[in-house]
């Protein structure tokens, strides 16, 4: 499974009035694995930023005067990025971009030249309702440190998100790929296959106070329902209660 991790810095906040790409930074993930390929260009936006775009990332147009024109990159940019899963933070902004840079090439749009793109904001506003959900709010969450970000920069925070969306993301998933062994933590893609049924994982009953908890739940459900709630009555959690009691 690869996956790669993408931002960009742009001159402003809108492609649609010409506002251009300045930088894109890739983090390349295989099985859930950092595998150190990266990708990282600054770009010639051929203009200069908005003042509140320069205060946010500090690339000047004086820096970016020698750097590579998009279309002088782009061919390498979709091949690096070529059939994997892209994950980025507020997918419609950068992906926006990167359409509005490949149309002044003629190009198809990004999402036909990759899998599937999962936005770690909407992931994260489901998961954090009502909460805030900025990179650097969710790097405080999951205690990933971010104190040399004094600027937004996109190679600086691919690698944060990456951080993030690992930690967003961890589960029964990152559970089995943990049990791949040394080929999948060197990064190989034919990564062997788990045999599910050969894996013993531990059974943690509940405690009484647990307990107690549970069935407080289950009243409060039957009293919204006016009735016994399908917890109460489908065969599986029947099952699984008298297991644990």
């Amino acid at each position: 499974m690869r996956q790669i991790i993408l931002d960009t810095e742009t001159t402003g906040l809108n492609a649609r009035t010409g506002d251009r790409i300045i930088e894109i930074g890739c983090v390349e993930l295989v099985n859930r694995r950092l595998t150190g390929n990266n990708l990282h260009f600054y770009v010639n936006p051929e203009r200069d930023s908005d003042p509140g775009a320069l205060a946010v990332h500090g690339l000047t147009t004086e820096f970016l005067a020698d750097k590579p024109k998009f279309a002088e990159v782009a061919g390498e940019i979709l091949d690096f990025i070529s059939g994997a899963d892209i994950i980025i933070h507020n997918a419609p902004f950068d992906i926006g971009f990167l359409d509005a840079e490949l149309a002044l090439l003629g190009k198809p749009n990004f999402k036909t030249h990759c899998g599937e793109v999962i936005d770690t904001l909407v992931q994260a506003k489901q998961i954090f309702p009502g909460k805030r959900n900025s990179l650097d709010a969710l790097c405080d969450r999951f205690g990933i440190s971010n104190a040399h970000r004094t600027l937004h920069g996109a190679l600086l925070d691919s690698e944060l998100l990456a951080e993030v969306y690992l930690a967003m993301t961890r589960g029964q998933e990152s559970l089995v790929i943990d049990m791949l062994g040394e080929s999948a933590q060197a990064g190989s893609v034919a990564a062997p296959r788990v045999k599910l049924d050969s894996i013993e994982l531990p059974v943690i009953l509940a405690n009484d106070d647990e307990l107690a908890a549970h069935s407080a739940v289950l009243d409060g459900l039957d009293k919204a329902v006016k009735g016994t709630s399908v917890w109460r009555t489908e065969p599986v959690a029947a099952e699984a209660i008298a297991a644990a009691e």
